[in-house]
């Protein structure tokens, strides 16, 4: 009896789920290695280019030139994604995309997602990369109906909701996005800052953008909703 529970205790301790049981909390970044990603940057096809993606100092950067994606490997459903990012050099545009499917399907570059903005005072806009998405007070955010679209030249952007969110030029913030079926929630520094409901995709992988500026993440922190949350 007392060898079943030294080993009850033991595998308690180690934090490994039961054999069969999915890990419900994932680093989708180890601070060493871009393990579990891949890039997809065109102007690699036919350039002896850099990568626009490395490590340096235990950060994932997208150094932003030339433009392209980080994509993860492994493709995820109803999960909260958790990060801190900052422009530590000029502010410019980055951002964060999910449900990430077919490449380079928009203007032979972006995949197609939703894209939750990153860009320096726009943190948190959706834009609608051949998937859609809903929000409330949809004209107000999106522009004129009949301009609404998910491909080139169409009205693709919905502004969030607010002001403000975003801290100095420098700093750390703090991202958190929940994909639970056809909704995504987005906090910028623990304010809700957008909340879509009726997209268009439920799953998919997750990228980083490369778009122009130097970012820097650090703690990307995958977790798997349960079904009651």
């Amino acid at each position: 009896m007392k060898n079943y529970i030294i080993i009850f205790c033991l595998i308690a301790i180690s934090g490994y789920p039961p054999k069969g049981k999915e890990k419900l909390i994932t680093r989708l970044f180890n601070g060493y290695s871009l393990e579990g990603w891949h890039m997809d940057v065109p102007a690699m096809d036919t350039s002896d280019v850099s990568s626009p993606f490395i490590v340096r100092d235990s950060l994932l950067v997208s150094l932003g030139i030339p433009q392209g994606h980080l994509i993860t490997d492994s493709i995820y459903k109803d999960y909260q994604l958790e990060l801190e990012y900052r422009f530590p050099k000029e502010p410019g545009n980055c951002g964060v995309l999910v449900h990430v499917s077919d490449s380079r399907a928009l203007y032979d570059m972006f995949p197609k997602s939703i894209e939750i903005q990153l860009k320096h005072e726009n943190a948190g806009d959706f834009w609608c990369i051949q998937q859609d998405i809903a929000v409330n007070n949809m004209e107000e955010r999106r522009g004129k109906k009949s301009n609404w679209g998910i491909s080139e030249g169409k009205e693709r952007r919905i502004i969030n909701l607010t002001d403000g969110s975003e801290k100095p030029l420098g700093e750390w913030n703090y991202f958190k996005a929940q994909c639970k079926k056809d909704s995504i929630r987005v906090w910028i520094n623990d304010v809700l800052v957008n909340e879509g409901f009726g997209c268009t995709a439920t799953e998919g992988q997750i990228a980083i953008q490369a778009e122009g500026a130097e970012v820097e993440f650090k703690n990307i922190i995958h977790t798997k909703l349960k079904s009651n949350r």
